[in-house]
């Protein structure tokens, strides 16, 4: 069976987009786990900080085993947060490879944000193909004026299954 593991970026309303994921994936026969970077409280990236080794290796098992990847992440100032481009430096410069955990995975990128997130998804889109993420042409965008579309949802849901199945 395929694993996805859902990404939250942050610990509130894309948290809560990640458990809303999870449950229509539950619903649709899949196990997901969800992984929340702002509650790792990693270190701000420097090749002179050291980080806590059992938790970045724990991350990096998560993503490597999964064969699909959702990330739930806001739009911070028309781009990607730092708690994710933190994260994802520590994650790249601690493999193997640094694109081990990405390369030849498929994704969904989502987001809860003020505004539309277009700039986020485009900016992160960018980023996850550049690490060789074959990313989904259709995301998933909620905002407090525009609620999560269950239908829509679970059809985008179903491309990424029908794709890692």
């Amino acid at each position: 069976m395929a694993k996805i593991l859902i990404v939250s970026a942050t610990n509130d309303k894309n948290l809560e987009l990640a458990k809303d994921l999870q449950q229509i994936l539950s619903d649709m026969n899949l196990s997901t786990d969800i992984i929340c970077l702002e509650d790792l409280k990693l270190p701000l990236f420097s090749s002179n900080v050291l980080v806590d080794e059992i938790q970045i290796d724990s991350l990096l098992k998560k993503m490597d085993q999964s064969d699909g990847l959702i990330f739930c992440s806001p739009e911070y100032n028309g781009g990607v947060p730092p708690v994710l481009s933190n994260s994802i430096t520590w994650i790249t410069v601690k493999s193997e490879h640094w694109r081990q955990a990405f390369i030849g995975k498929f994704s969904i990128i989502s987001t809860y944000s003020g505004g539309d997130g277009h700039r986020f998804i485009s900016a992160f889109r960018s980023q996850l193909e550049y690490m060789g993420t074959n990313v989904l042409a259709r995301s998933i965008s909620v905002s407090k004026n525009k609620p999560l579309d269950i239908e829509s949802t679970k059809a985008i849901l179903q491309g990424l299954i029908d794709i890692i199945n």
